[in-house]
């Protein structure tokens, strides 16, 4: 028997990253191969034409999972009976602008469309906020839609692990797939903390997994340019593409998902921005990322994890800078 369609909400539809996800879903990267969607997506006013653009799009390419789209500027009609929101839109920093400004914006937005989730989507719907500043755009998503369970609501940075796979298995010329359980500790910024402690690779002479720090044989590298290149790997990106990460945060957007709801594979962690409890000392009520795993819908974070000086160090400092944040935030509100 096929299965229900479930209503998939991508905000900021219009935009690069909602183009370059909406085919992803409609083809059943994100849900799977086998599960039917409705697309629900939102922009806002100045973008409806686009908007309406990309529904042709969609309607001409024909994708068998895709069973309707719901292609609006309205924010309830967007979220109505949605399973998964995939929060994209967001308010860019401006050359000229203060951080307050960008954050004010930001908090408006997001405290809007989590009014909109709580009376209209779904129970048990799962959020995953893609618009900076994530951590903090979840945070107040959550603090705007009680309804939703906490657990329910998180950020983005997938994309910052799955850089760091890609650079590792660039290093040792290894396929991605064969290298697994780095970490991204903290914010998705230039704070964040990619850790390779932790991470192994499997290796073609023997398919044993071997440790990252082995195989690299180069301390001064991981401990440096490799975390650098890794924070700094979104404006790299717009240096070159004079344009920020599309194709990549929309794929990862999709990993995110797609773990959370199908599980992760046994052995393996993924990173995401989740709300803290207060592990490896981090302050609770922070959405920080952690190493999880993936069962049942459900995620829980990786326990019992060694962290050396120099990880307590760069967590506590990605930690010191999302607790600012959420301040700058709380302060907007007032």
């Amino acid at each position: 028997m096929s299965k229900d369609p479930v209503r998939v909400l991508v905000t900021g539809a219009a935009g690069q990253i909602g183009y370059a996800i909406v085919p992803m879903v409609a083809r059943g990267v994100m849900l799977g191969p086998d599960q039917p969607v409705i697309l629900h997506m939102l922009d806002i006013e100045p973008a409806a034409e686009a908007l309406k653009g990309v529904q042709m799009e969609l309607l001409d390419a024909a994708f068998p999972l895709l069973k309707g789209v719901v292609a609006t500027t309205d924010v309830a009609e967007a979220c109505k009976g949605v399973k998964v929101a995939v929060m994209v839109g967001g308010f860019p920093r401006k050359e000229g602008m203060e951080r307050k400004d960008v954050m004010s914006r930001n908090v408006s937005i997001y405290k809007a469309q989590a009014s909109a989730l709580e009376k209209n989507a779904a129970q048990g719907c799962k959020v995953v906020v893609v618009a900076n500043p994530a951590n903090t755009n979840a945070l107040i998503l959550k603090e705007f839609a009680p309804s939703i369970p906490p657990d329910n609501i998180t950020c983005l940075t997938r994309l910052d692990h799955n850089r760091a796979l890609g650079q590792i298995a660039g290093r040792v010329k290894a396929q991605v797939s064969d290298v697994k359980n780095v970490i991204i500790w903290g914010n998705h910024s230039s704070t964040q903390y990619p850790d390779v402690n932790h991470a192994t690779v499997r290796t073609s002479c023997n398919g044993e997994d071997r440790s990252v720090r082995e195989l690299v044989a180069d301390d001064p590298w991981l401990n440096g340019d490799f975390i650098a290149t890794v924070q700094q790997r979104g404006a790299a990106i717009i240096k070159a593409r004079k344009l920020s990460s599309a194709l990549s945060a929309a794929s990862s957007a999709c990993d995110h998902i797609r773990d959370w709801v199908l599980g992760t594979p046994k052995g393996t962690w993924v990173s995401m921005g989740v709300y803290s409890d207060g592990s490896y000392g981090v302050p609770a009520g922070l959405i920080y990322s952690f190493p999880v795993t993936c069962d049942n819908g459900k995620w829980s974070i990786v326990q019992g994890l060694r962290i050396d000086d120099f990880s307590r160090e760069k967590m506590d400092a990605t930690a010191k800078e999302l607790s600012e944040e959420k301040a700058l935030a709380y302060s907007c509100l007032n």
